[in-house]
């Protein structure tokens, strides 16, 4: 089918651009921990792999390119909870744009900052291009 093809994705791991990391350090970094990465794909020193970066500690400056599957409300939910708890300086997320989910009008629009990105990232992956419109939000 067509639209099944439009707005999904078989799946939720995208590295993160390595481009995208860099400008993002730059600006609100340096970033301290990346709770959803693997060995391969960690962009910070210490780094959580799986399920675990939800039950473990976040603190100072965390980066997140959360799994974009069913969980990723579980993901933004927590971002917004580490701030508000002020267990961390900022959180900075790069996710995909998808301003029709609950999750989206939950916890992304209480976010200090959301940018759009123009055009569809190129994950560093070898899995090409986006599927999806993304954005980088933040909270503070």
């Amino acid at each position: 089918m067509l639209t099944r093809g439009l707005f999904t994705s078989e799946r939720s791991d995208w590295e993160t651009p390595a481009d995208v990391f860099t400008a993002l350090n730059r600006e609100f970094g340096p970033f301290t921990l990346d709770p959803c990465a693997t060995p391969e794909t960690a962009k910070c020193a210490r780094f959580y792999q799986g399920i675990e970066g939800l039950m473990l500690p976040w603190t100072e400056r965390v980066f997140v390119n959360p799994p974009y599957g069913r969980d990723i409300g579980k993901w933004i939910q927590r971002c917004w909870g580490v701030v508000q708890e002020g267990d961390v300086e900022i959180v900075v997320a790069l996710i995909p744009s998808r301003t029709d989910t609950r999750w989206w009008h939950e916890w992304v629009m209480k976010a200090n900052e959301i940018r759009f990105l123009r055009g569809r990232l190129y994950f560093d992956d070898g899995g090409g291009r986006a599927p999806f419109p993304s954005c980088v939000v933040i909270w503070k």
